[in-house]
């Protein structure tokens, strides 16, 4: 402890009191090589004590939420079900998959839409009856 104590009371202060600080901005461009090799160390501890600073002060981040797939269907249920009998789906039917048709859960094409804004690849589940082409 008696070493913390000679450093603050004693080496700093004298450190301190020996850089060549100028009195105006203009005067950092009149300083010597050695002026500069002298007041670098102190410069670079006062950027990184700031610097550390406004990362503990300002540097946390908000909990980043994944994105959402259902933006207005059904939206005021818990889980979206739809059930459909076999017998209605007739020879061919298509489901959409990226939750932005008007017919959900029925496919309408809005995924070339939201594929085009996205860059994304989905497209329908498309059910047929076996053998049919």
């Amino acid at each position: 402890m008696e070493a913390v104590h000679n450093f603050f009371k004693g080496a700093l202060p004298k450190y301190l009191r020996n850089l060549p600080i100028p009195k105006t901005f203009g005067g950092f461009a009149n300083l010597s090589g050695e002026d500069w090799s002298n007041l670098t160390p102190f410069l670079l501890s006062i950027i990184l004590i700031f610097y550390m600073g406004s990362k503990t002060l300002f540097g946390r981040k908000k909990a980043i939420l994944k994105p959402k797939v259902n933006h207005s269907i059904q939206k005021e249920d818990s889980k979206v079900v739809t059930q459909m009998d076999i017998e209605d789906i007739g020879d061919k039917i298509a489901f959409c998959r990226c939750w932005r048709s008007k017919k959900f859960p029925l496919c309408d094409g809005s995924h070339n839409k939201h594929n085009d804004e996205t860059r994304d690849n989905v497209g329908p589940l498309l059910l047929r009856r076996a053998g049919d082409e």
